[in-house]
This record gives C-alpha cells, structure tokens and sequence, in this order.
C-alpha cells in the first residue's frame, strides 16, 4: 500500500474540480480510521490494507489505508481524505495515526496532536489551552474506534494514539486557524463523520428545494438552522411542526430567506448559536468563514449592552470567536441576556434584508444545543425608549 499514489489535490477555486452533491469525510472520521486501522495492527502484528470505521453519526465505512507499517512497537496507518464535492483545503489531507503501547497503563488512552495538527493557544474554542485542535465529536470517536478493536490489550497496557496531518502546516494559512489561535496546522473536525457540500450551489439548490417541498406540502411555517445540532434543538422546541418545516440552512441565509419569501411562509424561525447569530446580525448572505471575519465589535457591543465590565468589553472586542464572549457571560450569569441582544439584532438585519409579510423568532442555544432564549421579532422590533 505503500506505493499508492496520493489523490491529485485540487484546491478551492480551482476551476478543474467539479462541483456537485457528492458527500465525503470528515478530518475527524478520517483520523478515527487511521487510529483503529493503526490499532488493529498494534494488535494483530500486521495494518490493515482496508479498515471498517463506526461514524459518530453511527454509520461503518470502508476506509482504504495506506503506508500501513509497524516499526520499533509503533503500528502507523494514513487515511487520505476526500471530501467530496466541498470545496475543502483539506482534501487529499493525509490523516495519519501512530499508536503505541502504554505499558501498566491499563485501560488508558492518551491522545496526542503531531505535525501538522494546530496547536490551540486562546481561550473560546472548548478545547484545552496549549492542547490539540482535535474538537470533543473526533476525540471520542477516535477513543471509540480504538477500545473497539484494542480488545484485551487495554486489560494490562494502555495506548498512546498520536494523530499528525503532514503538509497542514500549509493547509491551515487557506483557513482563518491562525486568527482562531489554532497554531501550526489544521484543526481535526466533524460532528457526524460527514462533509456534505455546504459551499456548493448542489447544497444552495437543496435548501431552495426542501423549501419547496415544505410548501407543496401545505406547510406555512419554516424552521432554518445551521446544522446538525442547531436542528435537533430546533425540533425540540417546535415539536408541533412537521419534519419537512425544518430545513438545515447551511451557510446560505440569502437563498433560504429568499425562497421562504417566495413561497409565501407566514412564519420563520432560525435556530442557532452565538457564533451565526452575529454573521446573521451582521447582514451577510452566506455566513461561511470563507466568507468573512465575524463582527467583534458586534459583540462588543452586545456585551457592553447587558452590562458587561469594560474590560471584558475589551477582551471580546480583540478575541477571534464568538465562543469567547458567550463563555465569558454564561461565567457572568448573562447568557441570556446576551443572546437575547444577538438575536435581536439578527432580527433586524434579517427583516432589513429579507423584507417580507412573514413574523421572524430567533431560538438561541449553546454549544450544546441547549435552548438558551426566545426571540420574536414584536421584541426585536419595539422602538426604543
């Protein structure tokens, strides 16, 4: 396997790179792959030229492995990532896992960040200062992936499982890691295990079409949310509505707005966090980070608003995230009412831009997915003393 040759990497805005629907994996399932391919061989004497990986979304996939070795009591294995049809600056990534024995250590497993995986030096990101970039959805799935196939191992030994992206160094100057405090390489990332084209027109046309659906379907009422999670909260909220009135966004607020216009919805909610929130309030139509830095002074503002210190004021006005502030106020006991002034103003920039007979909710949650406030746009929209 050593001689397979890597994918020809074709970078965002290549013109060769064809576009479509076509889905593909995450870093965070390409890492879980390597790990329990590299563990199975740490285990069996021999890598796996083929490993079956359990997604986080519960889903096996067959994952080819190459440069697959043991060598001085360390199995190493490479997933090479292919993300589909998303134009991502981690395709054709080598995620690459080097496992070893712990010896005495039983049951351990001690997961560490190699070259080419970020280092995370500033506060806001849920991950430990001075730690990996490997977000808490991959870290369990490469822990699970491991223990599944480690079998008795773990009863005396632990294992050391090093996770490394050669060349990521490079790869992380085409994301905003730098500016997030992600040093040194790229981050190790994926709720679900699955990159679905959120920067294509194939998923702009998917929004407009479940749109559509929902409207052929009698429905007057749509729910958009920005992903997995903000979905899942969403439809514990409004459990009255129908599946088909929640549609996953995405990043594409212009083209979901415009279509729920079109179709005559009297009523929209959005579902979402601190961090789209403030891209909403800020009036842009596709909230990608490839689009544009969030708004800190936004936040700033927010915070000050609802009685923040001056110097935190100052603190969230020069971080990178909006995690940064929505942590630092839920410490404050203000979470809520810092939500409710995001949502707010998403309210306004929204009804702004998307002018329409439809009445707007905001429902806010955290990192989590656990509602946080309720926003209608009658409280948005109230003229100010």
């Amino acid at each position: 396997m050593s001689d397979t040759p890597a994918p020809e990497k074709v970078r965002k805005g290549d013109a060769r790179r064809k576009r479509g629907g076509r889905s593909g994996f995450t870093t965070g399932a390409c890492a879980a792959a390597a790990a329990r391919a590299a563990t199975l061989g740490l285990v069996n004497g021999e890598v796996p030229d083929v490993i079956v990986s359990h997604l986080p979304n519960g889903h096996d996939i067959s994952f080819p492995v190459t440069d697959a070795r043991i060598a001085d009591g360390i199995a190493h294995a490479v997933i090479i990532k292919d993300a589909g049809d998303d134009p991502d600056a981690t395709n054709g990534a080598h995620l690459t896992a080097d496992v070893r024995r712990l010896p005495g250590e039983a049951g351990r497993i001690v997961l560490k960040g190699g070259i080419g995986v970020g280092t995370v030096t500033k506060e806001g990101l849920g991950l430990e200062v001075g730690g990996p970039a490997i977000n808490p959805v991959p870290r369990r799935n490469i822990t699970e992936n491991v223990q599944a196939v480690a079998g008795t191992l773990l009863d005396s030994d632990g294992l050391e499982v090093t996770i490394s992206v050669p060349g990521g160094d490079e790869m992380a100057k085409k994301t905003l890691n730098a500016r997030l405090g992600i040093l040194g390489g790229i981050s190790i990332l994926g709720t679900t295990g699955i990159v679905r084209p959120y920067s294509t027109a194939a998923f702009r046309a998917s929004v407009v079409q479940a749109i559509d659906v929902a409207a052929n379907q009698g429905q007057t009422d749509i729910v958009f949310t920005t992903g997995g999670r903000s979905e899942k909260f969403a439809m514990g909220q409004l459990p009255a509505l129908d599946e088909s009135c929640f549609v996953q966004m995405g990043d594409f607020v212009k083209a979901a707005f415009q279509a729920a216009i079109k179709n005559k919805m009297a009523r929209v909610y959005i579902g979402a966090m601190a961090g789209k929130l403030t891209k909403m309030g800020q009036g842009l139509a596709v909230t990608h980070a490839w689009k544009a830095e969030i708004d800190r002074d936004l936040l700033a503002e927010c915070a000050q608003e609802v009685g923040a210190a001056p110097d935190l004021v100052a603190e969230i006005r020069s971080a990178e995230t909006a995690r940064f502030a929505a942590d630092r106020l839920v410490a404050l006991g203000l979470s809520v009412e810092f939500h409710r002034a995001l949502a707010k103003r998403a309210i306004r920039s929204l009804k702004s831009c998307y002018p329409g007979k439809y009445h707007l909710s905001v429902l806010a949650c955290d990192f989590d997915g656990k509602f946080i406030v309720r926003v209608d746009e009658a409280e948005a929209l109230e003229p100010t003393a």
